[in-house]
């Protein structure tokens, strides 16, 4: 007879505090969507809401920065702090699917995003675009805060536009992209015996 999958609410919380930020986040991946968001980033919080929203994961995020500088330690810190949850969510991966993609359309723009929660940390970001900010977010921090989560996850994440001129439209479909590809990914198959690899082991 095949083990029952287990029933533990799969949540992660963690509290990091430093000299440049303050961070507590709250990840539950047995979600509906649900998200409440403050970073003093107005255009992080409408991502992360989204990504909470299609990745079906409850999020809450309260981050005090040192904004008065710029907006890197924050958005990094965020990030780690998101990875740190995922890890303490995911436990030790028993019954996942592990891997997991979507493609999003926004308007003009195509985002594709491939994860496999293997243990081992991968980037790979093919994203081109034409703006430097979006309110007093630097958009060259997106491609830092998905390098820092999935190191600190200790996953694989390729994240690609295939086409897209309005970087709105894009980075909205790469954090819709990656929130849909990482809800398939944690998913639970029944027919899962501890986890999804030759090796025993993720």
């Amino acid at each position: 007879m095949r083990p029952k999958q287990s029933t533990v609410a799969r949540v992660g919380e963690v509290h990091r505090k430093t000299k440049e930020t303050n961070v507590r986040i709250v990840l539950n991946l047995e979600g509906a969507g649900k998200s409440q968001i403050s970073t003093g980033l107005p255009f992080l919080d409408h991502m992360l809401e989204l990504f909470a929203k299609h990745g079906l994961l409850d999020l809450e995020v309260d981050s005090r920065g040192d904004l008065e500088i710029d907006d890197h330690h924050s958005v990094e810190d965020i990030a780690i702090s998101l990875g740190q949850a995922l890890t303490q969510a995911l436990g030790d991966k028993a019954g996942i699917k592990r891997y997991g993609e979507a493609i999003v359309p926004m308007d003009e723009a195509l985002c594709r995003s491939v994860i496999d929660l293997s243990g081992r940390f991968y980037l790979v970001y093919e994203v081109q675009v034409r703006r430097q900010m979006i309110g007093n977010f630097s958009v060259e921090l997106a491609e830092h805060f998905w390098r820092s989560f999935a190191e600190t996850a200790k996953f694989n994440l390729h994240i690609d536009c295939l086409r897209g001129r309005n970087t709105h439209h894009i980075l909205e479909g790469t954090f819709k992209a990656t929130a849909r590809a990482l809800r398939n990914a944690v998913e639970r198959d029944a027919r899962i015996t501890g986890v999804l690899s030759t090796k025993g082991v993720l």
